[in-house]
C-alpha cells in the first residue's frame, strides 16, 4: 500500500462507515496482489534484488552461480514468503478498521516497518514547517500558516520560533536551518526591548532553548560552530533580566517581567501566579548556574519549591494558584492540566537533573503520585478508562470529570520516574525495584490508552484540547477506593460512548504531551504499540494539518470535523516539542538514551550531572 492510500485509509476509518472501510480493503489488497506492498514507507526486494544480494556475498574463485532450475525455486520461495509477510501487514491494518478494538494489531509486524523511513518523513514534516516560516515570516515571533504571514509579540523580536527550534534542528542534524538561525541570534537578537513577557513561557522555551542548544553543540560536535558562544551570551543576558521576577515579598515570581526595565510584574487578575509556572523554571536556573558557577540562579528557583511546599499542601497536590507577595495558595482548585500541570512533572526531573543527590524532589514526588492516585484517578463508566479528574474545590469536593490534553504528560513522567529512564528490563534488575515501581508502570500504561482514546474517538484522528468523560456518580464523589485498580475495556464503541468533546473545546493546537508519553513508554517498556500510536498521530497530522504548497501547518478548530476548520496558526512546540518527540520515538533506542539527560517541560534537552558546590538549601517541614 502506498503512503497515500495508507493514510487515506486511516482516515476514512476515523470518518466513514464499516462498509467503506471493507470496500477499500478489498481494493487496497488486489493493488498489493499486482504491485506489492510496502511496509511503513520502505518496500521488500524484488526477488532479482534478494539474488543479486545472495550473489554479491559470495567471492573467490570457487563461486559458481546457482543452476537455473535451482535459481528459479528460491526465487519463487522469497517471493512467496515476502509477499506472505507484506500481505499480512496489510490485512492487520485492515482489521485495525474493521474491528472494535482500538488498540490495533499492527505493532505485532513493526518488525517488517521501515522505522528509518518513519523517521525521515517526520524529518521532512520539521523542514517543512520551517522552510515556510523561513519563507514567510522570517524573524517574526507568531507565523500564520493560513495566510502565509508572520507577526511579532514585542517591538524588535524576540525569536520566538528561532530559539525554540534549535534544539530540535541539533536533533534532526538541520545544519543549514541552524546556521542560519545563530547568524540570526548575533545580528538580530536583543533583549533590551520595552516589552513585558510571561516569566514561564520565556523561561521555558527561550532560556531553556539557548541552554540546550549549547549542550547539543557540545555533544555533537559535528554542529559545532565558532559562533557557539553565542547561546551562553544570550542565556545569561536574559536570566539577568528574568532574576526581577522573583523580587516579590516570598520569592514566588510574579506572572511576568518587563525585559527593558528589569521589573517583575503581577498578573492582571488578582495578582496570583499560576503555580504550575512557579514551579517549572527550575531545571533551567539550575542547569544556568552549573554553568556559570553563579548560585543565584539555583538559590532563587529552589526558594520557589520551597515556599510552595512550606504551605503543607494535603497529599502533595497543590492548589493552581499562589500570591507572590504571601506565598499562600488563593484557590483550592487541584487540577494537573493548565496551570497545575508541569509542576509535577519539575519534582521527579529536578531529582533526575542532578542525578539523584537532590532526595528532597523525590520525596515530594512519590507523595505527590500517591496523592494522584488516590484522589484523582477515576475510571468511565463504560469502558473503564482511567482519566485524571480535577478536584474544582479541592480534596473533599467531588470530582470533574475532565481531563485537558496537557494531562497527557503524566504516563511518560510516571514510566520515567519508576526507572530513571532505564528500560522495564533494566530497572528490575537494579537495587530498589519494587512492586510499587510495577504498578506505577501499569498506571503509566493505563493513562497513556486513556491518551490515545482522545486521538482514536474523534473524526481526524487528532486529540481535542479538552475531553470530558462520562463517569458514575459514585465514582466522582470524594472518597478513595479500587477506582485505579478496575479493568479497561479495550472497546472503541464504548470509548466513543465515554469520551465527550464539547464545541468550544474541539480544537487542536499541534501539542505534544501524547506524543511525549508515546517516546518515553517506548524507550521505557520497549513496547512497539507505542510506535505505533505515534505513527497514527503523526499521519493524521499530515492529513489534516499539512496545508502543502509551501504553507506548512496549521492548528485546527474541530477535530470532529471534515475537513476540519483551520486556525491560522503555527505553535512554536510543533517544532520544538511534538515534532521532535515523533522523530526520537522513531530513532534507534541509543540515541539520546533518557538515562543521561533530562528534558525540560518545552522538550529542550539537558545533560544529567553531578556537582558539589551547592548542597540543598532547604527541609521539608515534618507532615
Amino acid at each position: 500500500m502506498s503512503d497515500g492510500a495508507e493514510r487515506e485509509a486511516y482516515a476514512e476509518a476515523g470518518v466513514a462507515g464499516e462498509q467503506q472501510v471493507k470496500l477499500r480493503c478489498v481494493k487496497s489488497m488486489d493493488e498489493a496482489s499486482l504491485n506489492g506492498v510496502e511496509l511503513g514507507a520502505g518496500t521488500l526486494p524484488a526477488p532479482k534484488d534478494k539474488m543479486d544480494a545472495i550473489s554479491d556475498a559470495k567471492s573467490g574463485k570457487d563461486h559458481q552461480p546457482l543452476p537455473k532450475g535451482r535459481l528459479n525455486k528460491v526465487r519463487r520461495f522469497l517471493n512467496g514468503f515476502g509477499f506472505t509477510l507484506a500481505l499480512s501487514w496489510l490485512v492487520m491494518h485492515c482489521l485495525e478498521s474493521l474491528n472494535d478494538n482500538p488498540i490495533g494489531l499492527s505493532h505485532y509486524a513493526s518488525s517488517l516497518v521501515n522505522w528509518d523511513h518513519r523517521r525521515e518523513e517526520v524529518r521532512h514534516a520539521f523542514v517543512a514547517s520551517w522552510d515556510a516560516y523561513a519563507q514567510h515570516a522570517w524573524g517574526e515571533d507568531v507565523y500564520h500558516p493560513v495566510t502565509q504571514r508572520g507577526s511579532h509579540m514585542s517591538p524588535k523580536g524576540l525569536g520566538w520560533i528561532i530559539v525554540d527550534s534549535l534544539s530540535t534542528m541539533m536533533v534532526m542534524n538541520l545544519t543549514g536551518p541552524l546556521a542560519d538561525s545563530r547568524k540570526w541570534l548575533h545580528r538580530s537578537l536583543t533583549y533590551d526591548q520595552d516589552q513585558d513577557v510571561n516569566t514561564f513561557e520565556t523561561t521555558i522555551r527561550m532560556l531553556g532553548g539557548l541552554l540546550s542548544a549549547h549542550y547539543l553543540s557540545t555533544r555533537f560536535p559535528e554542529l559545532a560552530s565558532r559562533r557557539d558562544s553565542v547561546y551562553m551570551t544570550k542565556a545569561v543576558d536574559l536570566a539577568e533580566r528574568l532574576l526581577s521576577a522573583y523580587e516579590s515579598k516570598s520569592g514566588i515570581p510574579y506572572a511576568s517581567v518587563h525585559l527593558g526595565r528589569k521589573v517583575g510584574l503581577p498578573a492582571h487578575d488578582g495578582s496570583a501566579s499560576s503555580m504550575a509556572e512557579a514551579g517549572t523554571v527550575q531545571l533551567e536556573m539550575k542547569y544556568l548556574s552549573y554553568l556559570t558557577g553563579n548560585e543565584t540562579y539555583w538559590r532563587k528557583a529552589e526558594n520557589v519549591m520551597q515556599v510552595l511546599d512550606d504551605n503543607g499542601a494535603p497529599a502533595g497536590l497543590l492548589p493552581i494558584y499562589i500570591h507572590p507577595d504571601t506565598g499562600r495558595f488563593t484557590s483550592r482548585e487541584i487540577r494537573l492540566g493548565s496551570r497545575g500541570d508541569s509542576y509535577y512533572e519539575y519534582l521527579i526531573k529536578q531529582y533526575l537533573q542532578t542525578s539523584g543527590q537532590e532526595p528532597i524532589y523525590l520525596d515530594m514526588w512519590e507523595e505527590a503520585l500517591a496523592g494522584i492516585e488516590k484522589h484523582l484517578i477515576v475510571p468511565t463508566k463504560n469502558s473503564g478508562l482511567k482519566i485524571v479528574a480535577e478536584l474544582p474545590n479541592g480534596i473533599g469536593g467531588n470530582l470533574s470529570p475532565k481531563m485537558d490534553h496537557l494531562v497527557c504528560f503524566l504516563p511518560g513522567t510516571i514510566a520515567l520516574g519508576a526507572t530513571g529512564g532505564y528500560t522495564v528490563t533494566q530497572a528490575r534488575k537494579m537495587p530498589g525495584w519494587s512492586a510499587a515501581k510495577q504498578r506505577q508502570i501499569e498506571l503509566a500504561k493505563d493513562l497513556i490508552k486513556t491518551c490515545w482514546g482522545m486521538y482514536a474517538v474523534t473524526a481526524t484522528g487528532l486529540a481535542p484540547e479538552i475531553a470530558w468523560f462520562k463517569a458514575t456518580a459514585e465514582d466522582l464523589k470524594p472518597r478513595p477506593g479500587d477506582r485505579a485498580a478496575r479493568a479497561t475495556k479495550d472497546s472503541l464503541r464504548a470509548w466513543k460512548e465515554d469520551l465527550i468533546v464539547k464545541p468550544l473545546d474541539a480544537h487542536n493546537l499541534q501539542r505534544p504531551e501524547t506524543v511525549e508519553s508515546l517516546f518515553m513508554l517506548w524507550r521505557i517498556t520497549e513496547d512497539p504499540l507505542y510506535r505505533e500510536w505515534g505513527w497514527k498521530i503523526f499521519r493524521a497530522f499530515e492529513e489534516y494539518t499539512n496545508l502543502g504548497g509551501g504553507k506548512g501547518y496549521t492548528s485546527l478548530n474541530d477535530v470532529n470535523v471534515i475537513p476540519p476548520p483551520k486556525r491560522d496558526n503555527m505553535e512554536s512546540f510543533w517544532m520544538a516539542e511534538t515534532l521532535k518527540y515523533l522523530y526520537l520515538l522513531f530513532s534507534p533506542t541509543d540515541f539520546l538514551p533518557l538515562h543521561e539527560i533530562v528534558f525540560n517541560t518545552e522538550a529542550h534537552i539537558f545533560p544529567r550531572f553531578k556537582q558539589n558546590k551547592w548542597e540543598t538549601g532547604w527541609q521539608r517541614k515534618p507532615r
